[in-house]
């Protein structure tokens, strides 16, 4: 009677030894996912949005975070100057710049 009651403890021993290995598997693989997933694709979004935002040079034609199109007029450390419309410029923060169009875009949508 006493025997098997130990032959049992030591049975479930061994699968709670098997499940705690699991459960470090488990949360390893979660963390490669949610890595390869979710923050490798966002630093690399991060690295080109840098990168675009440091070839800006004055005459380049951009779009705002607001959908709003431009041409830079003069550009410092923080802002940005864009021409929007004849005699009409407005200032923005670099990091609004969403995106840089090729040249003469602003021009054939006016036309």
């Amino acid at each position: 009677m006493f025997i098997s009651t130990v032959q049992a403890a030591e049975a479930g021993a061994d699968s709670g030894q098997a499940s705690g290995m699991s459960t470090i598997i488990m949360m390893v693989l979660f963390a490669a996912v949610f890595y390869f997933l979710l923050i490798r694709p966002q630093s690399k979004r991060q690295k080109e949005h840098k990168g675009m935002l440091e070839a800006i040079q004055k005459g380049d034609e951009v779009v705002t975070g607001g959908g709003i199109l431009g041409k830079v007029s003069k550009i410092t450390d923080g802002f940005v100057i864009l021409n929007v419309a004849q005699g009409v410029e407005m200032k923005f923060q670099k990091h609004a710049i969403t995106a840089s169009l090729p040249k003469g875009t602003i021009k054939e949508i006016n036309s």
